[in-house]
């Protein structure tokens, strides 16, 4: 292994210097045993504070595979159906397409092909913006219902089923949990996911003052990166740009995003990525969790990936690596969240890495996360 841990080393020591991120932490597990583990630079630049390995993180949309999961264990309970349509649950949830407002299912939310989209996702003066929709990752104290009112007032961006369009299906989703579970998202997580894997750590809301000061501080891309700011909108393939409230993870009464909501810290989610490859999430049969490494959108291609990538149940699907210069094998799972995190799944080498930053969009997007994976699966 030295000559991974070489590897690694190298592109993160490059990336402090260069100061492309400010903080960052990488581990890598493979065939079970955690074989790289390794904080570095700072997780709050103003204070001089040091990132750990231990350091928490705003999660962002590495929470959508989680909610995935406990999706899964309700479906196996027979308390959900992929094919039940939205309104089951949430029976004004009608977002309209054309003349009418057609069915949704429960599959079209975990697949991302319901016709719903991201307000992050349309340039300013948007329907999505003019409607005042959250993604999840701002407006603190926002109420779960109101914002599904917002959202279901915008039509559709596609008939459902017909194209993948990277949305808020997953707090739709989220919503759904609940009412099928009688239950506030966390605890439905809890119950199903993280309680049965002995993951505490993993929680919408820090579970302490102390936990709450020591989340690592967002940045943004700049020279040096710039601190983010709920006022300050970070552009992401502008004209588009991302918007942020920090605080909101520390609002009690922000409503629990399925699809970006969650914090925590490097060891427990790669506890939980372990789990999910393994496919030993206690009450999850693992005939449920191949859903999550099985193309779910066979004959569509989605605009907003890569050619050869496909979609899962929670991550991104890679069909074909020809086209795409990734170092992941054939039936590989990734994905990303927007505070500047990477993750992927290689179930042929069985390898499972993560990588946490505090920098967007370099960390999940940007040449570290590609060097990364590269490094770790030369």
């Amino acid at each position: 292994m030295h000559d991974l841990t070489h590897r690694i080393d190298l592109v993160l020591d490059a990336a402090i210097s260069a100061g492309r991120v400010v903080g960052a932490i990488a581990l890598v597990a493979r065939r079970g045993e955690l074989v790289y583990h390794r904080a570095l630079g700072l997780a709050d630049r103003e204070a001089g504070r040091a990132m750990a390995e231990d350091t928490p993180h705003r999660l962002a949309s590495l929470t959508k595979p989680v909610t995935i999961a406990a999706a899964l264990a309700l479906i196996d309970r027979g308390a959900l159906g992929l094919e039940q349509p939205v309104t089951r649950w949430l029976p004004d949830f009608q977002p309209r397409f054309g003349a009418g407002a057609p069915v949704i299912t429960l599959h079209q939310l975990m697949t991302h092909t319901s016709g719903l989209g991201y307000t992050f996702n349309e340039p300013p003066g948007g329907p999505y913006h003019q409607a005042m929709v959250s993604d999840g990752l701002e407006q603190p104290g926002l109420a779960l219902a109101e914002n599904l009112r917002r959202l279901a007032s915008v039509p559709l961006r596609s008939a459902p089923g017909t194209a993948f369009t990277y949305s808020l299906s997953i707090d739709v989703l989220g919503a759904i949990l609940e009412r099928a579970a009688d239950a506030p998202l966390p605890e439905v997580i809890a119950r199903h996911v993280t309680g049965p894997l002995e993951l505490p750590e993993l929680v919408f809301t820090p579970r302490s003052p102390a936990e709450a000061a020591a989340l690592a501080v967002p940045y943004a891309d700049g020279a040096p990166p710039v601190r983010v700011r709920a006022d300050q909108p970070v552009p992401f393939f502008p004209p588009l740009a991302v918007s942020f409230a920090p605080d909101r993870a520390l609002d009690p009464a922000s409503y629990p995003s399925g699809g970006a909501g969650m914090v925590g810290s490097a060891r427990p989610f790669l506890g939980f990525l372990e789990a999910v490859r393994a496919r030993r999430i206690p009450g999850v049969p693992a005939a449920l969790l191949d859903l999550m490494f099985s193309d779910q959108i066979p004959g569509l291609v989605p605009e907003t990936l890569e050619p050869g990538w496909g979609f899962s149940y929670g991550a991104a699907f890679l069909r074909d690596p020809a086209p795409t210069g990734t170092a992941l094998r054939r039936g590989a799972i990734r994905w990303g969240g927007a505070y500047g995190h990477s993750w992927a799944i290689d179930p042929s080498t069985e390898t499972t890495h993560l990588l946490l930053t505090n920098t967007m969009f370099e960390g999940m997007n940007g040449p570290l996360s590609q060097e990364i994976q590269r490094a770790v699966h030369a």
